[in-house]
């Protein structure tokens, strides 16, 4: 199936940060002045503290890479994931772009010819080494503009011990979970509700990342945003099912917290699994270690579908771009530098994420112990994962339309054929406009 629609939205990344910048330490005397470039990066953190921030990161690679590149300098300001985009946006609204920036979404700004190609920025090496649907989710017309920075996959997290005490599972945990259909979900819920506990299923369709809770169970359904043409496809029938399935079966019968779905955030239902007030939810691998940290027990499936067939998964990225500010050679030459398997396996390992590459893939794939362990069922569903259609203009606006409006189709009472059919019209007269 034609995967062509990523995003890695914000992977439980912290909003603690406000700004910080980073100026790289190693001019040469005698390079600077008119003979320096100065290139500016712009950045997300993925740190939830202060002692974990993406900035220790990317210091480092500046620094590092000042050394080798002598007359170049690095200037990175990371920004949380609350603002950076827009951060950005402002910036190019000012005529004042940075050279390189690590974000969101890549398509306004090569729709509007304001990137350059990946081609005229990467060695060769390094331009072949992404995993290919991830190389083809930075395309626009054929033609990649976006390069993915880290990526990520989405399972079915569970509590051993509450799906235990409900007796879904055995208590001593020598048997695990396997469910493959919705009904074994629901099933399950409803004895997890039957033993009191606050949350059988964590449903987030609030804000903050409703956009990638609804790809989910819209691809377990059948459907997705895109039909195999990659024109949107929201009102399918088969999305209307997976949502009139949410409505009735799923909060209809008080499976999904005290928390009205469309109010509840990815990161306060994260919180509610690793306090142990809920049973089940979607996560990614960031999900890992907030809930190792706490102590609590939990298993991982991949996502039942409707019907108990196999289904495409979501796969998600965040992206990189290089602006046309006349500094082509050194913003290529610090990429290349970027995608070595070195420093893409650092930053994955240091934040439990997924390597865009193939040599990181592979280094990942043959590691023992430590992150890559826990990350190997994530790992092994990435290289045919389907993505969001972040190649699309519109897509910004389409997910941010999601986030408003999707929780309303679960609502008792809600009509998931109508919120999804308004959503859909809008993505398709979006998608139109020139």
């Amino acid at each position: 199936m034609k995967g062509r629609y990523l995003r890695l939205a914000a992977s439980g990344a912290a909003l603690w940060l406000t700004g910080v910048t980073l100026t790289g330490c190693g001019a040469v005397p005698g390079l600077s002045g008119d003979n320096e470039v100065t290139l500016r990066v712009v950045a997300a953190d993925y740190g939830d503290n202060p002692q974990n921030s993406s900035a220790g990161y990317w210091k480092n690679l500046a620094t590092a890479f000042e050394k080798d590149n002598p007359g170049v300098k690095v200037e990175v300001s990371v920004y949380s994931w609350s603002e950076v985009d827009a951060k950005v946006a402002a910036m190019v609204k000012d005529g004042k772009a940075p050279d390189i920036a690590q974000i969101g979404a890549y398509a306004d700004y090569a729709e509007a010819g304001k990137l350059y190609t990946a081609d005229e920025l990467l060695s060769v090496k390094t331009e072949a080494d992404f995993l290919a649907p991830l190389a083809d989710a930075g395309k626009v017309r054929r033609v990649q503009y976006g390069m993915p920075f880290v990526a990520s996959t989405r399972l079915l997290f569970y509590n051993t011990k509450l799906l235990g005490d409900a007796g879904i599972i055995p208590k001593d945990g020598s048997t695990a979970w396997q469910p493959k259909s919705w009904a074994d979900v629901e099933a399950a819920a409803k004895k997890l509700k039957a033993a009191g506990v606050p949350t059988p299923f964590a449903l987030p369709l609030g804000r903050e990342e409703a956009q990638a809770e609804t790809m989910m169970w819209m691809l377990a359904g059948g459907g997705g945003y895109t039909d195999n043409e990659e024109a949107y496809a929201i009102d399918s029938p088969e999305n209307v099912k997976t949502f009139e399935f949410l409505r009735d079966r799923m909060v209809g019968q008080g499976l999904t917290g005290p928390v009205e779905p469309g109010k509840l955030d990815r990161q306060a239902a994260f919180d509610a699994f690793t306090r142990g007030e809920a049973g089940m939810l979607n996560g990614h691998p960031t999900l890992l270690k907030q809930a190792a940290g706490k102590g609590v027990k939990f298993g991982m499936v991949a996502m039942p579908t409707a019907d108990g067939t196999d289904h495409s998964t979501m796969g998600v990225a965040d992206w990189v771009m290089a602006f046309k500010n006349g500094h082509k050679k050194e913003a290529g030459k610090f990429l290349d530098q970027l995608y070595t398997a070195k420093n893409v396996t650092n930053f994955t390992n240091q934040y439990d994420l997924l390597p865009v590459t193939t040599s990181g893939y592979r280094a990942m794939e043959s590691a023992n112990g430590g992150p890559a362990t826990q990350l190997r069922t994530f790992l092994t569903a990435l290289p045919s994962a389907r993505l969001y259609p972040v190649g699309k203009k519109s897509w910004a606006g389409v997910s941010e339309d999601v986030k408003q409006n999707i929780g309303k189709a679960v609502q008792p009472g809600g009509q998931p054929a109508k919120v999804l059919e308004q959503i859909a019209d809008a993505a398709r007269k979006a998608d139109g406009a020139k």
